[in-house]
């Protein structure tokens, strides 16, 4: 049976007002339709790796094509001694200012010897190595910056696109990448996250809203095509 564009276009409306749902769980999400939206704020966290980013910046993570992708999400995590943001690497900046994945020493995280990680106001990396001073075989306990967590801000009114669970800049959008406190930057929020920019009542209201329209759009249909189906057994 022929879907009427109306009745598809109200089925796109409640696929995204399902997704709006999903982000209100999310920290640092944006909503698609700003009917949904809420004041953003900070709460504290226990999880020394987790930090909310200054206003207007994201963090950068690795997409899955290897370009730079964006989120708000700071609740970070240690992998293979790999630092993530959800499922992708998050990316900093290495000695020549160049984007890379930020991570534990190598030989550190395959020996065990990283230990008390934590992300500073300054986006660093920090941890704890276990070493025997080999002269008097006592053990000692060095502080190591593994790397520094890079930010990203893009001009007013630029709005990302999701894609494949991330946030990708416009084709031909400027990014001005930098670390936290230099550049115009300001500190990351130790120790808290950001909550999510989708108010879950109203996200929920409007999927309801988008039902009822659906459903709406569905009897006018079923009743048209019933008299269309009539009239055609008639002339047959």
């Amino acid at each position: 049976m022929h879907v009427s564009p109306a009745i598809s276009a109200a089925m796109e409306r409640i696929t995204e007002r399902a997704e709006d749902v999903q982000r209100s769980f999310t920290p640092g999400a944006q909503p698609a339709f700003d009917d949904a939206g809420r004041a953003q704020t900070t709460y504290p966290t226990l999880d020394p790796l987790s930090v909310a980013p200054p206003p207007g910046a994201y963090f950068v993570t690795r997409g899955e094509n290897g370009d730079p992708a964006y989120t708000r999400d700071g609740s970070f995590a240690l992998r293979d001694g790999a630092l993530y943001a959800g499922d992708r690497p998050v990316l900093g900046f290495d000695a020549r200012g160049t984007l890379r994945d930020v991570r534990v020493d190598t030989l550190d995280a395959a020996l065990g010897r990283a230990s008390n990680a934590r992300i500073d106001a300054r986006g660093d990396l920090v941890y704890e190595r276990d070493v025997v001073d080999p002269r008097t075989g006592g053990a000692e306990r060095r502080r190591v910056i593994a790397g520094r967590v890079a930010l990203a801000r893009f001009p007013a009114g630029t709005r990302l696109v999701e894609s494949g669970g991330a946030l990708e800049a416009p084709a031909g959008t400027v990014v001005q990448y930098g670390a936290p406190g230099e550049g115009g930057f300001a500190n990351v929020a130790t120790g808290r996250r950001e909550s999510s920019g989708v108010d879950v009542d109203r996200s929920l209201d409007r999927l309801r809203i988008a039902y009822r329209e659906l459903d709406a759009m569905q009897s006018v249909y079923r009743a048209q095509y019933g008299v269309d189906k009539t009239a055609m057994d008639v002339v047959k």
